[in-house]
């Protein structure tokens, strides 16, 4: 079992992580400026991967961000949807997680 304080210095390295991705994404999104066609295509792919990456990890760090407030006002480990426990294992694999298996599963469709 993880500590309260050792989840969220995991979930500061992981936001510090993510926000230098992000930055290095934006950095290459506009380093872009090939007026060859056939470069210019190639680019627009990756470009593409790398809009997805970029989001991706907005939603993370918003997740990330949204589990630091439910700390701070105390609620969290507690289901946002059923309000029950969040159990441990979970939140060792998922810290930011803001509902317990059985609601994420019923979510997906389980």
């Amino acid at each position: 079992m993880t500590s309260w304080t050792e989840r969220r210095r995991s979930m500061e390295a992981r936001l510090n992580e993510l926000t230098e991705r992000l930055q290095k994404i934006d950095e290459e999104l506009e380093s872009h400026n090939s007026r060859d066609w056939e470069e210019l295509a190639t680019e627009r792919e990756s470009d593409e991967v790398l809009e997805d990456l970029g989001l991706t990890g907005q939603e993370e760090i918003k997740a990330i961000q949204a589990a630091f407030v439910r700390m701070d006002a105390g609620e969290y480990g507690i289901c946002v949807r059923c309000g029950e426990p969040i159990g441990d294992a979970r939140l060792d694999a998922l810290p930011y997680t803001p509902v317990c298996r059985d609601c994420a599963q019923k979510a997906a469709g389980y």
